[in-house]
């Protein structure tokens, strides 16, 4: 038997895979996308039917005539890229370099990287799928006619660099439109009035809220009102109308997409969209675990199905069966329904061995890895296992003319949030309410008003862009975090705490692109063109259709903003620092590795600095001031001035204050639950102070 050939993209999924094939298959790695549009030129014959023009990637011959070596000396070459358009498109690249029939069934896929799935995909190549192709094509060929069309015209008009994207646009507008809302936000004025009840003088007190008068909702806009209603239910009585206790099902969410896997991993973990996808690439293509070898541990992360196979549902329930009983299990699959017009090309994520938990792994992965997989294990078993069943407690109260409403909730029966809870904390579970009956008269501890304001929208965060990306229909599973990573590399926006604000600079790029590509960023245009690519997957549409369809009125929208958008000048920010060559007072300029200080003076005087905030605060170990740095890799910690003598350094921001309990260095923090906070550096003191309180 000769050789066999199996070409996947990255050298992580070939070792991983290798193990599964023995010494007959040789497993190389074409480290991604072998053939693209130049960069230099548009690539695009407009006139010859938008036909691409792929070159090489620079860098890539030698691996290229590496690969067609091995071609040659094999009996078969197999294509195993991943099972989306992207890998579909790069496995017919490696074929036209390869000179690979297109007839010939060499595309192989899977959806998880376990032995199984290797042999049977081994056993069951396919050809290259040129519906799949055609979509990514019409894809890559729309962004670059946007984005080498549009972006000149801000090169010139605005400043150099920046860059249009058709995707891209529409989220930078969403964000955009947020900060115009919240600006123009007026917020008005409203009370609610609260009772402190308890059955009599001595016993614990329950909260009820006022909700109707006279059987209608009531909304109170002002103080007299209040004062009115609270001076009445004070001459009052509070009746105990009904009482109603049942229990409730609760039923688990789906096992993750990988729009919900980027939006918990953000809100749990602290993970950037850019930093989950990343962590479940290699948790997929394969890592060392201790006494397994390298093996891939999820399911394939780039999905909108929350399909799950019948093999996995049946270890799933073998594993809960005998892992918390047979109280745990199901008796028939869950079967989940997936959004509308989502693609079931492949299952949700998912653990690839169920057997393996996160509890064995801990300690032997890194801790990024083991928190991300124990999210997906938890979530996974959580969907295939028996409901949570909740009693619970709604007590309606009357005084005179005006209603109360009280409800509550406890775990009868934890089901599946044995292992993974993801409502207790928001909601009412935990509100005591003592056994009441129909008449009972309760003893008013405290009648309290409050005041209160509507609040704007909130700004965006990863998680919240991504699920309106989502809800819209804008993108696809592979795009939310490049879509992020672009805006905030183009400095289009800004992460301000955990929400993302546009730029002075992306409110510009914004108002040109709204003002005279109204169809870039319409957010219903950009969703029926992702359901156009859909078409072309499926064979109903015919891609240089729809790339003509899109273009010939951008053409003539470009043409307009050639002739009437004006030069804007972006001012750069002066600083307080002079330079030390000239003089002048420092600017800041924005650069490919971040901000750094520039002389105004160029090109007679070209002297930089690094940007480097100071804080007002004394090294604790030499006196030194305490500066706000950036690692290699981008991520803003605290050290200070006087290094190397000194190597005092800090993840989190230093402040004046000192602890008032050991007088240490106090650094600033920030929880979900607790919102910012202080706490002391002194590990045997770690006292805590609040200085934010979570809303």
């Amino acid at each position: 038997m000769g050789q066999n050939l199996v070409i996947v993209e990255s050298p992580a999924k070939a070792k991983t895979i290798g193990k599964y094939l023995g010494k007959n298959y040789v497993v190389e790695a074409s480290m991604g996308h072998v053939r693209d549009l130049p960069k230099s030129t548009l690539g695009v014959e407009i006139e010859e039917n938008y036909n691409p023009k792929y070159i090489t990637i620079r860098g890539k011959g030698d691996l290229l005539d590496k690969l067609k070596r091995e071609a040659k000396k094999s009996d078969k070459v197999f294509l195993a890229t991943d099972p989306d358009r992207e890998g579909e498109a790069i496995s017919w690249h490696l074929a036209k370099v390869l000179k690979i029939d297109e007839d010939k069934e060499c595309r192989i896929v899977f959806n998880e990287i376990t032995k199984n799935a290797i042999k049977n995909a081994i056993k069951n190549p396919r050809k290259v799928d040129i519906n799949l192709v055609d979509a990514q094509q019409a894809r890559r060929v729309l962004d670059r006619l946007v984005g080498y069309k549009i972006s000149p015209i801000l090169w010139r008009k605005v400043k150099w660099g920046l860059s249009a994207g058709r995707v891209q646009s529409v989220a930078l507008k969403i964000i955009c439109d947020r900060e115009k809302a919240i600006n123009e936000f007026k917020p008005e004025e409203y009370w609610t009035i609260e009772c402190k009840l308890s059955k009599s003088e001595k016993e614990k007190t329950f909260v009820v809220k006022l909700y109707n008068m006279k059987g209608k909702k009531l909304e109170i806009k002002d103080k007299e009102t209040t004062d009115k209603i609270i001076s009445a239910l004070k001459n009052g009585e509070f009746v105990v109308k009904a009482v109603k206790k049942s229990t409730k099902n609760k039923n688990p969410l789906p096992p993750f997409t990988t729009s919900t896997l980027q939006q918990d991993a953000y809100k749990r973990l602290n993970f950037s969209t850019k930093r989950t996808m990343s962590i479940a690439q290699n948790l997929y293509e394969g890592i060392e675990v201790k006494g397994h070898g390298t093996i891939g541990l999820i399911t394939y992360m780039r999905t909108d199905s929350v399909r799950v196979s019948e093999e996995a549902q049946q270890t799933a329930k073998v594993f809960i069966t005998e892992a918390y009983g047979e109280d745990y299990s199901l008796a028939k699959p869950r079967v989940f329904k997936g959004k509308e017009g989502a693609q079931d090309a492949h299952e949700a994520i998912r653990p690839s061995y169920i057997n393996i938990t996160p509890s064995e792994l801990k300690g032997t992965i890194k801790d990024d890895q083991y928190k991300l997989y124990n999210l997906i294990w938890s979530r996974f078993m959580a969907s295939q296992m028996a409901n949570c069943i909740m009693n619970t407690l709604s007590v309606t109260i009357d005084n005179g003319d005006y209603g109360f409403k009280a409800s509550g909730s406890s775990i009868k029966f934890d089901g599946f949030m044995k292992v993974y809870n993801y409502t207790l904390d928001e909601e009412n579970d935990h509100i005591s309410i003592p056994d009441l009956s129909e008449g009972e008269v309760l003893f008013s501890k405290e009648i309290d008003g409050k005041q209160h304001f509507t609040l704007p929208p909130a700004k965006y965060s990863e998680a919240s862009l991504v699920k309106t990306l989502e809800d819209n229909g804008i993108g696809r599973p592979s795009t939310y975090s490049p879509i992020i990573s672009t805006l905030l590399d183009r400095k289009y926006i800004m992460r301000e705490k955990k929400t993302l604000i546009p730029t002075e600079l992306g409110n510009i790029v914004n108002n040109i692109v709204s003002e005279y590509f109204k169809e870039i960023v319409d957010v219903e245009f950009t969703a029926e063109m992702e359901n156009k690519l859909d078409n072309i997957e499926g064979g109903k549409d015919i891609w240089n259709k729809v790339v003509d369809e899109f273009y010939k009125p951008l053409e003539v929208s470009i043409d307009i903003a050639e002739k009437e958008v004006s030069k804007i000048t972006i001012e750069d920010e002066v600083t307080d620092i002079k330079c030390d060559k000239c003089g002048k007072f420092m600017v800041i300029k924005h650069g490919r590795f971040g901000d750094f200080l520039a002389c105004p003076g160029y090109p007679e005087c070209k002297n930089t600095k690094p940007l480097v905030k100071e804080l007002d605060v004394q090294c604790p170990k030499c006196g030194g001031n305490i500066l706000a740095r950036k690692s290699k890799k981008g991520r803003k910690f605290f050290g200070c001035s006087n290094y190397p003598n000194c190597d005092f350094v800090s993840w989190f921001e230093p402040v004046k204050e000192k602890c008032p309990v050991c007088a240490s260095m106090m650094v600033k923090k920030y929880s979900k639950s607790k919102g910012e906070y202080l706490e002391c550096t002194n590990t045997e003191c770690k006292h805590q102070q609040i200085l934010e309180a979570k809303e």
